[in-house]
């Protein structure tokens, strides 16, 4: 929901809001911003207090997973499936994190693939896939994310060799390459990429308005990015020139 992103990212840059101020900003009920700010507290984003909310989140955090998997949702799931017609049958697969990734998780059930989910959410997702070959991974879960981590995550990576990694980000651009706000989950992505022939990204257009925290590979490493309309026209020429192939969906 675009109300509870923007909410989000008020608190990220102030220490507490107020229901009226945003009622009055967003145009809706007090009642309405109660709601949001409940659910905000139970993603653990804000603690609620009388007349408002105090914020949890750190400069420099994303949003937690619950918020970002109501943000683009049409354009991850068109993203999703460009990624699953790039997949061959018999292809092994990384399928890293994240709520594009698990996007890709439900466009790939029908397949025949063998498949290493990163995340609990994309493991659900494939749990009863038909045809698919799915193997876990070892390691810590990260808590609200549900993302694999840790050095028996990279372990079990470094092991496997496969035919396409699927990478999500929290940050790209042709300056920073690919970024992502934590540092068990940048090794993770290493790994994934370093055992795998060809590296598929895939991000929705937001991720070229921000850098994050650390930094996974160059741009030059991807040999796939996938991404919808929203891409500024100087990045996707510089990703080009890089030797990205870009893909961009309707």
């Amino acid at each position: 929901m675009d109300r509870l992103r923007a909410i989000t990212e008020t608190l990220m840059t102030t220490d507490s809001v107020s229901v009226a101020a945003l009622a009055a900003e967003h145009g809706v009920s007090e009642m309405t911003i109660r709601r949001d700010l409940d659910e905000l507290a139970q993603q653990g984003v804000a603690r609620r207090v009388r007349g408002g909310a105090q914020s949890l989140l750190l400069r420099g955090e994303e949003p937690p997973f619950g918020v970002r998997a109501h943000e683009a949702t049409a354009a991850k799931a068109r993203i999703a499936a460009e990624v699953a017609g790039l997949l061959a049958d018999g292809e092994a697969v990384v399928l890293d994190a994240g709520t594009t990734a698990l996007e890709v998780a439900r466009a790939v059930h029908a397949r025949r693939l063998t498949v290493l989910p990163l995340s609990l959410q994309s493991i659900q997702a494939l749990a009863d896939a038909p045809r698919l070959r799915m193997v876990l991974p070892a390691g810590e879960v990260r808590r609200g994310e549900l993302n694999v981590t840790g050095p028996l995550a990279v372990g079990t990576i470094g092991a496997l060799r496969f035919d396409t990694a699927v990478i999500g980000c929290c940050g790209i651009s042709a300056e920073h390459g690919i970024t992502a706000h934590d540092l068990d989950e940048v090794a993770v992505k290493q790994a994934a990429i370093a055992s795998a022939r060809r590296v598929v990204v895939a991000a929705d257009s937001s991720k070229f308005r921000q850098t994050a925290f650390a930094a996974v590979c160059p741009a030059g490493r991807v040999d796939v990015l996938i991404t919808d309309a929203g891409i500024p026209r100087e990045q996707r020429e510089s990703l080009t020139a890089a030797g990205v192939t870009v893909r961009v969906v309707p």
